[in-house]
């Protein structure tokens, strides 16, 4: 993966349909702990989006303009002012060994609470030493980070404006029902030229786009409106001006915009957002054993019926998994600096999805809660069975 500086973006990898090409962000950051929430949780109860005649909008004259050119002066006119260009400082060290702040990366966000509660991308603020929040009057304002969910690309920031200052925000849309070819806007701030209002269509729906070696990002919108470096975490509108995704990545084979645009669903940045401003981070939930991803070798070694699943090497004793029925290996074999037991089950589907890797067990429990309990479907000497485990604390599984 290669890092590149402000305005440009970090590569990803396409899970479906673009083998061989580069899904590039941007952005760096940082975390802190949250501040205490109050009643942050209600955040949800934002403004509606204004009508057309809303005092909001300046245009001079509407009706010199064509019904399409009236819908993007209308939601640029509202909603501009809700829209902040992030930018952040980071720590390096000079020659004398002394920590010294330097620019760090840019991108955008969204006002989506009066209390100066701030959506952007996890990666526009990740290693930052500081973050500054520029409001579109030119205002500037030292940003906290209140949570991030790297696993989301997803992070909460805050800002306190000063006393009598009225802020605008985004109000949410829903995500459910979005049709490809429906028309969209994305606002943003790409290369540092901020207010820049773009126009497309939603050209995909259901992307799942893998981040890292265990992560992916389910159900991305996948739009031909032009993301440049700069528009992550900025918002993807409807045309009633509600946010409907978060702008994070584009494919590209160049490092611009090709028409190839993703944005997390708001409906996983509304699940994700209440819990960082609750908690500042996202807990869920975890099968409480040790697995590892199937590789030839290994299949080959132990004479494995299948190519892919998740071996069962280790389950915590007394645990979830164990009582649920989920038995570990036996035999102990060692594979470079690592034991791994073989005998155990071979989980092969989650939660109704297939697990062939680790990265699709990440995501087939993304949005599981620890305490739940979720079906586990695993091989166990040529037979297919079904188990339902109650979910650990993700966490806590990895102290342990």
């Amino acid at each position: 993966m290669k890092l590149y500086s402000r305005g440009q973006m970090i590569g990803f990898s396409v899970l479906t349909g673009l083998l061989g090409a580069a899904v590039i962000i941007a952005g760096f950051g940082w975390m802190r702990q949250p501040e205490p929430a109050g009643e942050a949780v209600e955040f949800f109860e934002t403004p509606e989006a204004p009508q057309e005649n809303s005092r909001y909008i300046n245009a001079d004259n509407l009706q010199a303009f064509t019904e399409g050119e009236r819908e993007n002066i209308t939601v640029y006119e509202q909603l501009n002012p809700a829209v902040v260009n992030v930018t952040t400082e980071t720590m390096s060290i000079n020659w004398f060994l002394e920590p010294v702040p330097q620019e760090g990366g840019s991108g955008s966000g969204s006002i989506i609470d009066t209390r100066g509660y701030v959506l952007t991308n996890n990666h526009v603020i990740e290693n930052a030493y500081k973050v500054f929040i520029n409001l579109a009057d030119g205002s500037q304002y030292e940003g906290t980070v209140i949570g991030t969910d790297p696993e989301n690309d997803l992070a909460v920031l805050q800002f306190t404006p000063p006393r009598g200052k009225e802020l605008r925000t985004v109000p949410f849309g829903d995500s459910t029902n979005l049709k490809v070819g429906q028309k969209v806007l994305a606002i943003g701030n790409p290369f540092a030229l901020e207010r820049t209002l773009t126009v497309g269509i939603v050209s995909g729906l259901g992307r799942p786009i893998q981040t890292s070696k265990q992560h992916i990002i389910r159900d991305m919108i996948q739009t031909d409106a032009s993301i440049n470096p700069g528009n992550s975490g900025g918002p993807l509108l409807d045309t009633r001006g509600r946010m409907i995704g978060v702008n994070t990545m584009i494919y590209s084979p160049s490092g611009g915009s090709v028409g190839i645009g993703f944005a997390v669903p708001v409906n996983t940045a509304k699940r994700v957002v209440a819990e960082l401003i609750q908690f500042g981070k996202v807990r869920r939930g975890w099968i409480d054993a040790e697995v590892v991803q199937l590789f030839p070798s290994l299949v080959r070694y132990a004479k494995l019926p299948v190519s892919g699943g998740l071996l069962v090497s280790r389950t915590k004793q007394n645990g979830f998994a164990e009582r649920a029925g989920i038995r570990q290996g036996t035999e102990p074999v060692r594979y470079n600096a690592n034991v791994i037991y073989l005998g155990g089950d071979i989980i092969t589907a989650v939660d109704g999805m297939k697990t062939a890797t680790l990265a699709d067990l990440y995501s087939a429990l993304e949005d599981n809660k620890p305490g739940e309990k979720v079906s586990v479907e695993i091989l166990r000497g040529g037979n297919t069975l079904k188990l339902e485990v109650t979910l650990a604390d993700r966490e806590e599984s990895r102290q342990r």
